[in-house]
C-alpha cells in the first residue's frame, strides 16, 4: 500500500538512504520506520552517491544536516509531522500518524516553494474520485471532532456563539518566523480583530502546548479585558470554529481547519493555505503570481494537504496506508482516549473477563473492579446482563464481530460495545445503537463506500460473530429456510423474544407458516457445547435437517430465508441479501428491512438501508481491540485478525478454566 506522498515526490526519484545528524531521529522509532517503508531509510554516517540528508523541518538542529548537504552536494530532505498527528502533542512522546517528506522545501517556509505548494499550483485537481475523497475526509474530521492534536474535551461547551476567534501560537515556532511573522503580527491581528468587529466579543484560543505548560504563547492574561477573553480550556476546535463569526490567524494549522469549517480566515502571516483565494490575506508581502494566485476550493486544498502530500502510516498493521485508513485508526484511538481517560469502575464482571477489560479500557487509567458506586470522574460500567434496571451505568456487551471461538469457551473478544442508554438487545428502552441506526438513514458517499467494502470483505472471508468453521453437508433442494437456535435463558430472549420464546416454538411457527419449505435447524454453539440452555427434543418433527457444527457463513450462502427470534444470524443474513422474518424484536427489526411478526417500538421510525444498518452496528457501535499490537483499532484491522490462524484464543489459564466450566456444565444436575 502506498500513500499520496508519491505525488509530492514526483519531482525527483527516491534516494537510496537519508543520513541524519541529530539525536531526535535516533529516538523516534516510528519516524525511522515510516521512512524505511517509504523507501528512504534513515542512517547515521556520511552521504555517498545516491544518498541524501534528512533534517527535521527547520528545527534548531537542522543546520547540521544543511551544512553537510551544502558541503557534499547531497540532496536535502525535510521531514515533519503530518497535519493529522496524534492525541497528544509530540512533546508528550506520542509518535506521529504520518509524515511530510518534502524534497523541495517545507510547507511552512513561505520563502521558497515546497512540495505542497507545487501540488496546489500544478496538480489538475479535477479528478472526481479524488475530490469525493476530500469531501468525505472533511466531513469525517468534523463528525469525529478530530484535529492535528486531539487531547481536547468534546463535552466542554465553547463560549456563547457570536465571537471573533483569534488564534494564538507557540512563541518562537518556526512556522511563525518562516511564515513572515513575528510578535508584532500577533499584536496587529488582535488590533484588527477588534477594529473590524467593534461590537463583537474576542476569544483568543491558546495553543495546546501552551495549555500543557510546555511552550509559551504570544498572548497572556495581560491581553484579556472586558471584551477580550483568553481561552486555554481544551475545547473541541470544531465547536469553537462553529461558534465564531470570524477567524483571525497568523500561520496556525487551525486557520486551515477554519477554511474546512466554512470560514474565510484573516491571515497575518504567509501559511501554506494563504494565496489560494480562500483567505483574507493581510500580510504586507503577497505571493507572486507565478507561485500562488490560483483559485482553489476547500476540497482541492484538502486533497493536496491531506491526501497527496503526507505519507500515512498504519500503527496496527505496520505499513504505509491511505489517509482514510490512518483516519480509521485515529478515530478508534481518540474514541478510546475520550471514553477511558477518567477511568472506569467495573461491576458484575467475572474473573476471566477482567484481564480483557483492563486491556481494552485501562490504557489511559486502570480499571477498578468493584460493585460499589463509582466516584466521579470515574464512570461505572457493568456487564449488560448484570445491570439493574434503571441504574445509571454504561452497559458492556460483546460486539458483533467477536472472536474465533465462543465466549462460553472463555475466548477473549476483539470487540466490545459500550452503551450509555440501554443495550442493543433490549427493546424495552432506547439504546445508543438505535440512535446510531437512525442517524445512518442518510449516508455520505464515503460512509456508503466504507460499509460496502466491509460487508464485501465479511462475505468474501466468510466471517460471522464467532467464526467456528465446521463442515456443511449436502442440503435438500427447495426453498431453504434457516432457523437458528438460541440460548433460551439469554438476556436477548428474556427481554426481546416476545410471545415465541423457545427454539421449539420457533421451529413450530416456521413450519406452520412454510409447510412446503426445507427447514434447516442450526442449534446454538453454546447449547451444542452443553454450556447453556436451549436443547430441543424432537426437532426432527419440524426440521428437514439439523445442522450441528455447521459453518454459519457457508450456511447463509446456501439458504433463501432466515426465521429467528432475536439471533444475530438474522443481521448476518440481511447483510448477505437474504430475507429475514423475526418473531421478536432484535436491534435490526423495525427499520423496514425485516418481516416483523413481533412487537416493534414506535420510536423506530427511520428507514436506513442495509448498508446504513451495517455502518451503525459494525463501525459506529463497538470498540475494537487489536490483540497483536494491544491497542484500539478499527473494524478493518479486527477483520484482518479474524482471518489469521492464531489469534485471540486466550492463554493457557483461560483454556484450563474453559475446560473446568465445560465439566461443570456437564454435571449441572449436581449444583443447579
Amino acid at each position: 500500500m502506498t500513500s499520496g506522498s508519491e505525488d509530492a515526490r514526483a519531482a525527483g526519484d527516491p534516494l537510496r538512504r537519508l543520513c541524519y545528524y541529530n539525536a531526535g531521529f535516533l529516538k523516534q522509532r516510528r519516524v525511522r520506520r515510516i521512512m524505511e517503508l517509504a523507501g528512504e531509510p534513515l542512517r547515521l554516517g556520511k552521504p555517498k552517491a545516491g544518498d541524501g540528508v534528512a533534517v527535521w523541518g527547520h528545527s534548531p538542529y537542522a543546520s547540521r544536516g544543511e551544512a553537510v548537504s551544502a558541503a557534499t552536494g547531497a540532496p536535502l530532505v525535510r521531514i515533519e509531522d503530518a497535519f493529522l498527528r496524534s492525541v497528544h502533542p509530540g512533546r508528550s512522546g506520542e509518535p506521529p500518524l504520518g509524515l511530510i517528506i518534502d524534497h523541495e522545501g517545507m510547507h511552512f517556509d513561505a520563502g521558497r516553494p515546497s512540495g505542497l505548494e507545487r501540488l496546489l499550483r500544478e496538480h489538475p485537481l479535477d479528478d472526481t474520485a479524488l475530490l469525493d475523497r476530500a469531501r468525505g475526509g472533511i466531513a469525517r474530521l468534523r463528525e469525529a471532532r478530530l484535529s492535528k492534536y486531539n487531547a481536547h474535551d468534546v463535552t466542554l461547551a465553547p463560549p456563547d456563539p457570536g465571537y471573533v476567534l483569534v488564534i494564538d501560537q507557540t512563541r518562537g515556532d518556526a512556522s511563525v518566523r518562516l511564515g513572515g511573522a513575528d510578535a508584532n503580527s500577533f499584536r496587529e491581528m488582535l488590533y484588527w480583530a477588534q477594529e473590524d468587529h467593534p461590537a463583537a466579543r474576542i476569544v483568543i484560543k491558546t495553543h495546546p502546548e501552551t495549555h500543557a505548560g510546555q511552550r509559551a504563547g504570544y498572548f497572556t492574561t495581560e491581553d484579556a479585558s472586558d471584551r477580550v477573553t483568553l481561552l486555554s480550556d481544551p475545547v473541541d476546535p470544531w465547536s469553537l470554529l462553529e461558534g465564531a463569526v470570524a477567524v483571525y490567524c497568523v500561520t496556525s494549522q487551525l486557520g486551515f481547519e477554519a477554511i474546512l469549517a466554512g470560514h474565510r480566515p484573516v491571515a497575518f502571516g504567509r501559511p501554506f493555505y494563504a494565496g489560494w483565494d480562500l483567505t483574507d490575506d493581510r500580510h504586507p508581502l503577497l505571493f507572486p503570481a507565478n507561485r500562488r494566485g490560483r483559485s482553489l476550493t476547500r476540497p482541492q486544498l484538502f486533497a493536496c494537504a491531506m491526501l497527496l502530500y503526507p505519507t500515512w502510516y498504519h500503527p496496527c498493521e505496520d505499513r504505509l496506508c491511505t489517509f482514510e485508513e490512518a483516519l480509521d485508526w485515529l478515530e478508534a484511538r481518540v474514541r478510546a482516549w475520550r471514553e477511558d481517560r477518567h477511568g472506569w469502575q467495573a461491576g458484575g464482571m467475572r474473573l476471566w473477563k477482567r484481564g480483557v477489560l483492563q486491556q481494552v479500557f485501562g490504557r489511559e487509567t486502570r480499571v477498578v473492579f468493584s460493585d460499589a458506586p463509582a466516584r466521579p470522574p470515574r464512570r461505572a460500567m457493568v456487564w449488560a446482563g448484570k445491570a439493574v434496571e434503571g441504574a445509571d451505568v454504561v452497559r458492556v456487551e460483546d460486539g458483533f464481530l467477536r472472536s474465533r471461538g465462543l465466549g462460553a469457551d472463555l475466548v477473549p473478544p476483539l470487540s466490545l460495545a459500550c452503551d450509555d442508554l440501554g443495550i442493543y438487545y433490549d427493546p424495552r428502552q432506547e439504546s445508543r445503537l438505535e440512535r446510531m441506526i437512525a442517524a445512518r438513514a442518510d449516508l455520505r458517499p464515503d460512509q456508503q463506500l466504507r460499509a460496502e467494502r466491509l460487508i464485501d470483505n465479511l462475505i468474501r472471508l466468510g466471517l460471522t460473530k464467532y467464526n467456528l468453521g465446521g463442515a456443511l453437508p449436502d442440503l435438500p433442494a427447495g426453498h431453504r429456510i434457516l432457523v437458528p437456535g438460541q440460548v433460551e435463558d439469554d438476556a436477548s430472549i428474556r427481554t426481546g423474544a416476545g410471545d415465541i420464546a423457545s427454539n421449539l416454538a420457533l421451529l413450530q411457527a416456521a413450519r406452520e407458516a412454510n409447510p412446503d419449505a426445507v427447514i434447516l435447524y442450526k442449534p446454538h454453539p453454546d447449547v451444542e457445547a452443553g454450556l447453556r440452555k436451549g436443547a430441543v427434543e424432537g426437532a426432527e418433527a419440524f426440521a428437514d435437517m439439523i445442522l450441528p457444527d455447521a459453518d454459519p457463513a457457508a450456511l447463509l450462502a446456501k439458504v433463501d430465508e432466515v426465521w429467528t427470534m432475536t439471533s444475530l444470524l438474522g443481521f448476518e443474513a440481511l447483510i448477505r441479501g437474504k430475507s429475514v422474518t423475526v418473531t421478536g424484536t432484535p436491534f435490526y427489526a423495525g427499520w423496514g428491512l425485516t418481516r416483523d411478526l413481533g412487537r416493534v417500538p414506535a420510536r423506530r421510525q427511520a428507514r436506513p438501508t442495509i448498508i446504513g444498518l451495517a455502518h451503525a452496528a459494525l463501525i459506529d457501535y463497538p470498540r475494537y481491540f487489536d490483540p497483536v499490537t494491544r491497542q484500539a483499532c478499527a473494524v478493518e484491522t479486527a477483520v484482518r485478525r479474524l482471518t489469521e490462524a492464531q489469534v485471540n484464543r486466550g492463554g493457557p489459564a483461560l483454556r484450563l478454566l474453559a475446560k473446568a466450566q465445560g465439566f461443570a456444565a456437564g454435571v449441572s444436575w449436581l449444583w443447579r
